[in-house]
């Protein structure tokens, strides 16, 4: 029992939260998601992506920076050109369960409309 308990508190560590955070910054972007979702599909050029998100390149450098800070992204030089990569494809999972959490708060926001219209009608 005493062994559960301190696995427990080692999870506690401000500093892994601190990483976490970092982490989950880089997720809080929709471009960034963009890029993930893409990159979920294959490898992709940096001028694939510029041309994807419609955005300017250096744009699309800072945050595939900071997607690769995270620890998210991995990139491979072929001559001038950078291609990218997940270094995670558990993120699919993650999508899955961002839609899930979706879904729900769809399904019972119509459900507290509906209860609503029946009291007022």
């Amino acid at each position: 029992m005493k062994t559960a308990m301190k696995k427990r508190r080692t999870r506690l560590n401000p500093e892994d939260y601190r990483i976490r955070a970092g982490v989950a910054n880089a997720l809080a972007n929709a471009n960034r998601l963009m890029i993930l979702d893409a990159l979920a599909r294959g490898e992709m050029c940096v001028c694939e992506i510029v041309e994807m998100l419609g955005c300017d390149q250096s744009t699309v450098s800072k945050h595939l920076a900071l997607l690769k800070n995270a620890g998210l992204v991995e990139d491979r030089r072929e001559g001038q050109w950078a291609h990218y990569r997940l270094t995670c494809p558990c993120l699919s999972g993650f999508f899955r369960c961002i839609e899930e959490v979706i879904s729900t708060r769809l399904r019972r926001q119509e459900k507290s409309l509906n209860e609503l219209i029946a009291r007022n009608a």
